[in-house]
């Protein structure tokens, strides 16, 4: 079984693949300080519920955009597994089987060429991918399949957080889709203006994206919030809730001898 992690700025996100389905997906906190022995703790226990034994697990693959996970993570499949993990990182060790056309292609964040990655893998091309993680992003994915760039920004949970603790008399809130756009109270107002506040900027985006580039894109929308935003802005048109897990498993069968148990 291939065993998929996704270290992100909010959550560390394990999958097990069977090479049919996925066999259990689980989350725990992004905390930089975890130990190995942590992380064991919690997956090895999840594992257990779900069936799955460590001598199960013969290949892993890992991506993270938080530096400090990655020693414990990659401990946690040494010691656990017996496999030293295939890391996605820009390098020139690793095949990802599409150019990286940006200034410096060492910054790029794993989960933004995963995601880039996936989405030439299992959609037509040229493509956006927007992300609803700690940060939004937007990652275009050229005709041939080339990474060429993108936009950040604020994620939703951020904005929601420095609203509220910016502007004295607002509360802090849960998101959630507003019934009208105006809002007759606090709360529903402030619903109103996040939602359709990246309504509007995902619209806008796409189509400044799309003109900048001289043609129509696929878009696909991925993270925990993406089939909310879908129901409001119709430039989406795939939801893929599992493209970053995808993508990792599609770098490993792309680097056929790396993650592997020796």
């Amino acid at each position: 079984m291939f065993l998929a992690i996704d270290a992100g700025n909010t959550n560390v996100v394990a999958a097990v693949h069977d090479g049919e389905t996925w066999r259990g997906q689980w989350r725990i906190a992004t905390q930089p300080e975890r130990t190995a022995d942590e992380y064991a703790v919690w997956l090895l226990t999840l594992f257990q519920l779900a069936g799955i034994g460590p001598a199960d697990i013969d290949r892993a693959a890992l991506g993270t955009v938080v530096p400090p996970t990655l020693y414990p993570l990659r401990r946690l499949c040494r010691d656990r597994f017996g496999i030293e993990p295939l890391v996605a990182r820009a390098s020139a060790d690793l095949h990802w089987g599409f150019e990286i056309r940006t200034d410096n292609p060492a910054e790029v964040g794993a989960d933004r060429l995963l995601n880039a990655l996936a989405a030439q893998h299992r959609y037509e091309a040229p493509a956006i991918v927007i992300d609803f993680g700690t940060a939004t992003t937007f990652d275009v994915v050229d005709a041939d399949g080339a990474y060429i760039g993108g936009v950040i920004a604020p994620g939703v949970n951020l904005a929601m957080e420095a609203l509220h603790r910016a502007a004295a008399q607002l509360p802090r809130i849960a998101f959630s889709r507003p019934q009208l756009v105006i809002g007759r109270s606090t709360v529903p107002a402030m619903q109103s203006g996040i939602f359709w506040g990246y309504v509007g900027a995902i619209e806008g985006i796409v189509r400044r994206i799309e003109g900048e580039y001289g043609r129509a894109m696929s878009v696909i929308a991925t993270g925990g919030l993406a089939p909310l935003f879908a129901t409001g802005a119709p430039v989406i048109r795939h939801v893929d809730p599992d493209l970053t897990l995808l993508g990792l498993m599609e770098l490993a069968r792309r680097n056929p001898t790396l993650g592997r148990r020796a």
